[in-house]
């Protein structure tokens, strides 16, 4: 069953590019990467399904509902953590929490507690004096707080030091392990890498790919490094290079084509080792850019 189902989404505005005819589906329990640079459409592709921005074209559909037409109702089963988080300075956060809660039918007290407790947080400062990875924390709260079928987060682990991101992530894996289906828009890859199932690269407002984290990583492109016996004896072209780099003795490559061929020309040469491994999600992140 698909949570998300989005049509050739466009967003335009009259200046700056939107996003344009995006198409993509997420399906219950899954987390879905989102990732592109700053400027590449991500948070104008989230803000426009939580119709926070009205779609130019295109359409899309969360919980089988229409995202202009039914926004109320899926408001209610999401959870949003956008980039930048502001709230009401001269509120405590516990009244902050209570007060927000209160657009949803259901608060406990005893999970805002828990959450806080595992977070860090403390309740009873007020926004103003809280340092801007203690703002990110009431956010992290505040969007699971009801128990959200659908978590949207936009940049999530700004401002949130390597102990806390991963007791984030923790707390993430738990909604998980209760059906939640989570959109991870980041552009920090190890984080996607880690997390996702699935992922959409966007770049200048338009989609490049949508697909598993595994087979990003494995099936299409090989990081082969090669050292020869003398710098002057690497001199080679093949079919699928998608990237050469060469210092001194040593070739770097990421290759996309037949292994066979690689393999039948490099008998030929002089060569010293060959490390043939799985490349990176950044590296294969920056291919497609490049591309």
């Amino acid at each position: 069953m698909n949570i998300v189902d989005v049509k050739h989404l466009t967003k335009m505005y009259k200046k700056n590019r939107g996003i344009t005819n995006l198409t993509f589906s997420i399906e219950k329990g899954e987390i879905f990467g989102f990732i592109g640079p700053n400027g590449a459409g991500k948070s104008t592709t989230i803000r426009t399904l939580l119709n926070f921005l009205y779609p130019t074209s295109g359409s899309a559909t969360i919980f089988g509902k229409d995202i202009v037409k039914q926004s109320k109702e899926i408001r209610q089963k999401v959870g949003y953590l956008p980039s930048e988080v502001h709230f009401y300075d001269d509120m405590k956060v516990v009244d902050l929490l209570k007060y927000s809660a209160g657009f949803y039918k259901t608060f406990n007290p005893k999970r805002m507690k828990e959450l806080a407790e595992r977070l860090d947080l403390d309740l009873h400062k007020k926004m103003e004096d809280l340092s801007f990875g203690n703002r990110k924390k009431v956010g992290i709260v505040q969007a699971l707080l009801h128990e959200p079928k659908l978590l949207i987060l936009d940049e999530p682990t700004g401002g949130l030091d390597p102990l806390m991101q991963n007791t984030f992530f923790e707390l993430l894996k738990e909604e998980r392990e209760k059906e939640a289906t989570i959109i991870f828009s980041s552009h920090i890859l190890s984080e996607v890498q880690k997390m996702c199932d699935r992922v959409a690269i966007i770049k200048e407002g338009q989609l490049v790919k949508v697909e598993t984290i595994e087979h990003l990583t494995k099936n299409n492109l090989k990081k082969i490094t090669i050292t020869f016996e003398q710098a002057n004896a690497m001199d080679f072209n093949l079919e699928g290079i998608a990237k050469k780099e060469i210092n001194g003795s040593e070739m770097k490559l990421l290759y996309s084509g037949d292994i066979k061929a690689l393999l039948h020309q490099l008998n030929t040469m002089p060569i010293q080792n060959l490390l043939i491994e799985e490349p990176s999600l950044e590296e294969v992140f920056i291919h497609y850019y490049e591309k």
